[in-house]
């Protein structure tokens, strides 16, 4: 059951219900070694770090940083300063010096907390050109703080200064102060357009999001969660919030690149993902589908055919299968499904929330992928929702899946459908603007307060479908509009191609810069003795072009003509955040694609 509080004192009151319970599981700073925290260390540590932050100066609503990626100590942090009512800025890790500085000078942030030695590098070279930041903190013990340095140490000494609690009466104050109009966070968006611009979400916000949620996530203390995606991210953020709220474990994972690895090794039962997550899991699927031959291809075709037929059509629209089907469901359940769910690491697998957005790489889910997860029984909850919106405004109910929606619209939230199908919100969960961007925040809400998404959909039977990203459709130079979102999404479902972005605008025809996957090329060509020095020499080959463009044909069918990708540029290196191609949530940055690309998006319009 939901314990419903002020986020100041939620892991206080969880103690005093949970006591010596397990709650975080996690590895220090570049250990393998798993370890875990219960909910009575998770509180004392929290109070201790509200009485450091009392102790260094920090003021109610006063801004603090955080730069790190996923880590024990980066919760420890959020819920000292809740409890003194400073507001938590978090950035994320992978941020440049560049946009750190911006956030840092935007927010008057005094205090950063830094996560490992990236971080605190940036933070040490951007230190001088931020009048306003004074301290930095740092997470990892292993980092080396530079000689010259006196202005940074170390988590574990500034815990020392709040040990013993040496202000917990002035701490029991503050909590007794704490309102919901107080300001929570300030997230900063990803800026794909332009500068970022820091939503702000206070108390009340995330309350009515919390309960909502509860209402329809079916979360519970039973739980083993899976930190995935970096708590920076509005969704993780909320995510978190209402796991912790439920009193379910948590399992921390700090490093992205050994998730595998880390659900193999903890078994989750819940994790909050993206669809970039399944489509590779799909990919993956699909590869090995191609790779086997004999009866074992058989089996695994025919396992995916009744899934879909036992799932989509029968039990998910509230209908009994006939006996026979579900006697083949069972028995792939044991096999085969059984089988992929234990590779993956969730074997223990209750539900999955899958966030959807109408721009990519965290697109609407594919009905590929949505159909192929659903039909070999890993429950994945499509929902959808922004920074803005305090994470979830739509999401489906268990066994209340509808291919390509996402979902049924939340208790807290009103949409309609405005002027060229844009999707406007209002409600308790709806952000009040953007610090300390008055004109950036008007232009956001209509007169009468419902907030332009910019992305466009629509609702059928209670169920929100999206189309696209307003902002990015593109006319052609034949005047026809066409949606990359729509394009991008068919086509990034293919085992061959890593990432995609679409070209159109202003221009005669629709064509792409395709980032392949490298390592089916290099098999393939291995396979076809096609000879080579380099990557670059490799995808120029006709036999390469050959293979895309005819694996390219076969998934546009379905699309006008007008719609078809007619050129396409296969890229020897992968889109990247150092470029400025891919935003810190890995949005591509179409602007900076064009301009990065000029010269071959030219050469695929020369006649």
């Amino acid at each position: 059951m939901q314990t419903r509080c002020h986020l100041s004192v939620l892991i206080h009151e969880q103690a005093k219900k949970y006591g010596n319970k397990r709650v975080l599981i996690y590895r220090d700073f570049g250990d393998t070694q798993w370890k875990s925290v219960s909910w009575k260390e998770f509180s004392r540590k929290v109070r201790h770090v509200s009485n450091a932050l009392l102790n260094i100066g920090v003021k109610v609503q006063e801004n603090i940083g955080v730069f790190s990626q996923n880590s024990l100590q980066y919760l420890y942090t959020d819920f000292g300063a809740f409890g003194i009512r400073a507001v938590s800025v978090p950035f994320y890790a992978t941020s440049s010096e560049q946009q750190i500085q911006y956030m840092i000078d935007d927010a008057q942030v005094r205090v950063l907390f830094v996560g490992e030695q990236e971080q605190y590098d940036k933070a040490f070279r951007v230190f001088s050109h931020c009048p306003s930041l004074e301290r930095v903190i740092v997470f990892d013990k292993r980092v080396v703080i530079s000689p010259n340095d006196k202005n940074s140490i170390y988590f574990d000494d500034f815990l020392t200064l709040g040990e013993n609690s040496p202000r917990q009466s002035e701490v029991e104050k503050l909590y007794a102060e704490a309102n919901e109009d107080d300001l929570c966070n300030i997230l900063y968006t990803s800026g794909t357009t332009g500068d970022s611009k820091g939503v702000m979400l206070s108390y009340g916000q995330f309350h009515a999001a919390l309960k909502a949620n509860d209402e329809v996530v079916p979360v519970t203390d039973k739980d083993r969660i899976m930190n995935f995606l970096p708590i920076t991210h509005i969704l993780e953020r909320g995510w978190l919030f209402l796991c912790l709220s439920e009193g379910a474990e948590i399992v921390i994972n700090t490093n992205p690149k050994e998730i595998q690895q880390s659900m193999r090794e903890t078994h989750p039962t819940c994790m909050s993902s993206v669809p970039r997550f399944w489509e590779k899991v799909y990919a993956g699927v699909q590869e090995k589908i191609n790779e086997t031959t004999g009866l074992k291809k058989k089996l695994m075709l025919d396992a995916i055919k009744v899934g879909r037929e036992h799932n989509l059509e029968y039990v998910y629209k509230g209908l009994t299968p006939p006996p026979v089907l579900h006697m083949k469901y069972k028995f792939y359940e044991k096999t085969i499904y059984s089988l992929l769910k234990k590779t993956i690491g969730i074997e223990n697998g209750r539900f999955f929330p899958t966030a959807g957005a109408a721009h990519p790489p965290a697109a609407a889910i594919p009905p590929a992928v949505q159909e192929f997860v659903l039909s070999v029984g890993i429950n994945m909850v499509a929902g959808y929702g922004l920074t803005e919106s305090t994470a979830t405004v739509a999401c489906e109910n268990d066994n209340d899946h509808v291919v390509g929606s996402v979902g049924r619209i939340m208790p807290h939230v009103q949409v309609r459908i405005g002027e060229n199908n844009e999707i406007m919100l209002r409600g308790e969960g709806i952000t009040h603007g953007y610090y300390k961007k008055e004109a950036a925040t008007k232009a956001a809400f209509t007169e009468d307060g419902w907030f332009h998404t910019g992305d466009a959909g629509y609702i059928k039977d209670g169920h929100l479908f999206l189309t696209e990203r307003i902002k990015d459709l593109f006319k052609t130079s034949n005047g026809k509009y066409i949606a990359p979102q729509a394009i991008d999404a068919k086509l990034v479902v293919d085992r061959y191609i890593d990432q995609i972005s679409i070209i159109a605008d202003e221009r005669k025809f629709v064509s792409a810069l395709i980032i392949p996957e490298y390592k089916l090329v290099k098999e393939y060509a291995a396979k076809k003795g096609i000879r080579y020095e380099s990557m670059e020499e490799l995808l120029q080959k006709p036999e390469i072009i050959d293979l895309f463009k005819e694996r390219i044909d076969t998934l546009q069918q379905q699309f006008a003509h007008y719609e078809q990708i007619k050129r396409f540029t296969l890229l020897p290196h992968p889109f990247s955040m150092e470029r400025g191609e891919l935003t810190n949530t890995l949005k591509i940055k179409r602007n900076v694609l064009n301009k990065n690309y000029a010269a071959e998006i030219e050469k695929m319009y020369e006649e």
